[in-house]
Formats: structure tokens, sequence, C-alpha cells
């Protein structure tokens, strides 16, 4: 599923909030926007296509669609339209600051307790309490059911809305409406979704709010006094290709690493950078060393807590080998990761603690405004980001994490205000020419 939030509308230039009101269209740049997003889709073979049927989505719909194959039927489907915030509609932020204070404050922190009390049509009527929210998840978990049912094995775009994207994508993951302002959808981001089955079965979150393809590496921060992090999987090693479990043995980048490791420093060598910090193995130093070379001011720490798991007597061993011993412990690892417990190594809850530990280290000690780098492994970043939105130890698998690939955390300096996940699993700087991800789909 590639999910995509419409173009830059009038109302989004104005800074109104629009919900269900359909009087905001597409600007000039929003409509530029949608046609580049369109450019970028145009390699990948849709066998449906769905939008909102508000206008700002249908327009971008449309302007994607126009580069896709012209066999493809754009669909509308009202489960797609944006929550519902009636009381709010057309008023800017500002306003709706000043007027409903207390209640904007709960849909920013406690989203799951916002509610809205709609007046009575009728006089001595009483009033309606809806929860936005609540009711916006309800509409996302039957979108998915009817849309799954009808679309088995085959890829779909989706165009829609901040909200409701939020709410699909935390509904498809499992992600509590707390965690829904965790999630970040920008105007013509790309999101990607790979459904195994029907709602119930796993899913995973391919990449989140790709905007490279509109000129934007990263998205915007928008809290300047905040800390930014950008969390980066090494670069691709032999084991990587052989699909052998590495775990903490100290396997170099190989040559594809290292020409990954190239190109994630050329991608971001034009952010500021203002402090790095690395697992002591190999392949994320020799990573993080080759980003660095473009911040020569920088001194690149080690942090020994963000070591890869260890995989114990697994180490070493192509999963073909590792079968054949522990058929039941691998099937195990595979369908419940956090009810293993690795011959001589770790369990899950164990790289979960002092990964996620020291990840909030980082944050805590980070300077007011300052960017980060830190360079790990792929379950020690999948552990992060499942503590980041809010999931558990048994969503490893829900999180895709490419050789070589980018991630921005933005955190803001607001006391009680949540973590935001920006991008995640950003691969488009790895030059396959697609915003799917191509790197090699090997053992940890």
């Amino acid at each position: 599923m590639i999910l995509v939030r419409h173009g830059e509308s009038t109302y989004n230039a104005q800074s109104r909030i629009q919900g269900r009101s359909d009087y905001s269209t597409l600007t000039e740049q929003g409509l530029q926007m949608a046609h580049q997003t369109g450019t970028a889709l145009q390699s990948i073979a849709f066998d449906a296509a769905y939008t909102s049927p508000l206008q700002r989505a249908t327009q971008t719909a449309e302007a994607i669609v126009s580069h896709l194959p012209d066999s493809l039927y754009l669909q509308p489907d009202p489960l797609l339209v944006e929550i519902d915030l009636p009381l709010w509609e057309g008023l800017t932020r500002q306003e709706v600051k000043e007027q409903y204070g207390e209640a904007y404050a709960m849909w920013q922190n406690h989203p799951e307790d916002f509610f809205m009390d709609i007046p009575p049509e009728e006089e001595g009527g009483s009033p309606q309490r809806i929860y936005p929210v609540l009711r916006l998840y309800e509409q996302s978990q039957l979108f998915w059911q009817n849309l799954l049912s009808r679309h088995e094995n085959q890829t779909v775009l989706v165009v829609g809305h901040n909200g409701v994207l939020r709410s699909l994508i935390s509904v498809a993951l499992g992600i509590q409406p707390a965690s829904y302002p965790v999630i970040r959808q920008s105007n013509c981001g790309i999101t990607i979704l790979n459904f195994s089955g029907r709602l119930e079965d796993p899913v995973q979150l391919e990449s989140l709010n790709l905007t490279e393809h509109l000129g934007e590496p990263l998205p915007d921060r928008r809290d300047q006094t905040g800390v930014r992090l950008l969390l980066v999987r090494h670069g691709e090693t032999d084991w990587n290709r052989e699909q052998r479990f590495q775990g903490q043995i100290d396997v170099p980048l190989n040559t594809n690493g290292q020409a990954q490791a190239e190109k994630a420093a050329t991608f971001l060598q034009e952010m500021p950078l203002d402090f790095a910090i690395t697992s002591p193995l190999l392949r994320p130093k020799q990573t993080a060393e080759a980003i660095l070379a473009h911040h020569p001011g920088v001194t690149l720490q080690d942090e020994p807590d963000l070591k890869e798991i260890s995989h114990g007597l697994w180490e070493g061993k192509l999963e073909s080998e590792i079968r054949a011993e522990y058929e039941s412990l691998l099937a195990s690892w595979k369908i419940a990761p956090e009810t293993v417990q690795m011959p001589e190594g770790e369990t899950l809850q164990q790289v979960w603690e002092r990964s996620v530990a020291a990840w909030n280290r980082i944050v805590t000690h980070a300077p007011a405004g300052s960017t980060g780098l830190v360079v790990a492994h792929d379950a020690v970043n999948k552990v992060i980001l499942c503590s980041v939105l809010g999931l558990n130890p048994k969503d490893i698998w829900a999180i895709k994490q490419g050789n070589g690939a980018v991630t921005v955390v933005d955190y803001s300096c607001k006391a009680n205000s949540k973590p935001v996940l920006q991008a995640m699993n950003i691969t488009t700087h790895l030059g396959s020419g697609s915003v799917l991800d191509q790197t090699a789909a090997g053992a940890l």
C-alpha cells in the first residue's frame, strides 16, 4: 500500500484547520507537488487507486494518476475523508488555540481523550459529544478491512489527508491512539505499508513520509529549539548479503556497504550536525566515519549499549544451518521474537532495555536546538523505533530498516510533548531510482 497525503492546499498555506470541510483546494505549489509525486511513483505497477472525495485529495490523486498507466481507474472512498473537527473548521491554528486552548492541548497531548461537544441542531436538545480521533480509528479499521479483502497480493495507491493517514498507519501497525501525534505526514509525503494478508496478519512499515522527490531530503524541522536525531543503519556487509546472522561478531562493510555509506554521507552533507554517536562495532563505525567526513568538526563517540543483539550460538551461521539445529526456536523468532532466548545470547527484552536507555540518554543530554547522528544496527534501530511509536518488543518485524537507511526523529523542548517520527527508512539516496527499499533482506 502506497499512501500519499494531498499537496499543499489553500488552508494549509493559511494555517487553517480543514477537517472535513471541502472549501480548500490545491495551491499552485500543491499541484506541482502532486505531479512530482506522480513522477516518483511512475515506475510502480499499481493495481488500484483510491482517494478521499474531498477536493484537495482528489486533485492530488488525479495529478498523480496522470503519470501512471491510462488503465488505472481512480476510486473515491468516503472512508478516506479527514478527521471530523466541526467546531474548528476554517479557523486558523492560532484562533483555535485562543478559543479552545484546553481542547487543543488535549488534541496534541492526549488524543485518545480528546472530545468535542457539538451544539444541538434544535433548541432544547442535548449536545452531541464526539471523540474525533477514536472515531477516525474506527473509520480506518473499516477502510482496511474493505480494501484488503479486495486487493490481496496487489499494489494499491491511497491518497488522503494528514489525520486519516496517520490513523490508517496506526491501525495497521497496532499503534494506540495516544501515539497518534507521533507520526508525521507531510504534504505529498510517501508512506509504504506491506500487508501479508488481512488486517490481523503481520504488517510492515517499509518507509514513512518520504519527501526527497519534492526537493526536501528531510521533512522540515518545526521546533528549532528541540532536538533532532538522525538514526542510520550501517551499510551492507557480506553477511547481510548471504543472510548470515551477524549479531555482535565484528563484520566490516563490503564494497556495496561502503558505497551505501558514501551515499548516505552525500545525502546528509548539508545537514548541520552537532554530535555523533555510534555502536562500537566496525560496520556502524565505518558508516558513521564516512558521514562525518563532511562534518570535520564533529567527534564520533562510542555507545556500547547500541551494539547489535547477541545471537549467541547462532552468530556466523546461515539461516538454513540454524533451522537444521534450532527449527522450533527459529520459527518462534520469526513469529514471536519477544519469546525467544537466544542460545548463549540475549533476549529481545534485554536489547530493548539497553538500547532504549541509551537512546533516552542521548535525547536527555543533547543540547537544545542540536542535531545528532546515531548509527547502529537493524534490531537496535527497530526496538528504538518501536519505543518511539508506543509499540512493544513483539512488534519489531513491523519496522523496516534497510542498510544505509536514514530515519528522522524530532523531540520538542515543550513539557509533556511526544517525539515525532518525521521520516523513517529513507533509502532513496542509495540510487535505486525507486521509492521502494531495494536493500538486502539479510539476517540481523
